[in-house]
């Protein structure tokens, strides 16, 4: 498990960061994954939903340390009553603030004629599927979806599929040239000051492992291919679950 947590602990460079340190427990968390991991940058610390632990956000990611700091737990808080995720909601309240680090103006659009949602999707140039959603672009706009591409080149940076990305931003017909690599086109080696890496970060911290990866204007995240009307009917009722909450 120390394994995985560490992996999970080192998606970002290691820079201190200031954490608010509510009371003794939070502190006592704190200094308990500065013993695992010494220098990992720490989000947040604050009271778990569960009683006797603290909620840990690391780059993203969230842990429960327990009040004591002797013990550390990863992975899904289910709320059996409610029926409802509470990790992953956390996550998504937090992919949510994340989201903002990367403006509209950064996105490569693909804007609907008749728009009624937006979905943000980090996309890989060689990604089969990736290419699949694409080749479907028009349908997804058809029915009211603007996509909102952010560069995610599993492969890494510095690799083909990075510089393959970087020359796809620098075109000056952007859709043009994302059309054009989708299709297997290479688009060559042009350069200029880019976000391809900080949105390559970005992912990492969203929890993005593959792609094509959907991030929602909530903050949840859709991992994998979703056809135009899969899609749609996944927007649908999203938004009749919003309706119904804000009316409660």
């Amino acid at each position: 498990m120390f394994k995985h947590l560490s992996a999970a602990l080192a998606l970002t460079c290691v820079i201190a960061a200031p954490v608010a340190l509510a009371d003794d427990s939070a502190e006592k968390a704190t200094q308990a994954i500065r013993t695992l991991v010494p220098e990992t940058p720490i989000d947040s610390v604050r009271a778990a939903p569960v009683p006797g632990f603290q909620e840990v956000v690391i780059n993203g990611q969230v842990l429960y340390v327990s009040n004591d700091g002797n013990f550390l737990m990863q992975g899904m808080l289910f709320d059996i009553n409610n029926r409802v995720d509470l990790t992953e909601g956390r996550k998504a309240t937090i992919r949510h603030s994340a989201m903002s680090d990367s403006p509209i103006a950064e996105r490569i659009v693909f804007p609907a004629k008749d728009k009624k949602y937006t979905v943000a999707v980090f996309t890989d140039i060689d990604c089969g599927f990736c290419r699949k959603m694409h080749k479907q672009i028009a349908e997804y706009n058809d029915l009211g979806i603007e996509i909102q591409y952010l560069m995610f080149p599993r492969s890494g940076v510095g690799t083909d599929s990075f510089r393959k990305a970087i020359a796809v931003w620098c075109d000056k017909n952007q859709q043009g040239a994302m059309t054009l690599a989708k299709d297997g086109g290479d688009p060559g080696n042009r350069n200029c000051t880019n976000p391809i890496e900080a949105q390559f970060n970005l992912g990492k911290k969203a929890g993005v492992t593959g792609t094509p990866s959907v991030i929602f204007e909530d903050g949840t995240l859709a991992p994998g291919y979703m056809p135009p009307d899969q899609l749609l009917q996944r927007l649908q009722q999203m938004q009749v679950a919003a309706n119904a909450t804000a009316a409660n």
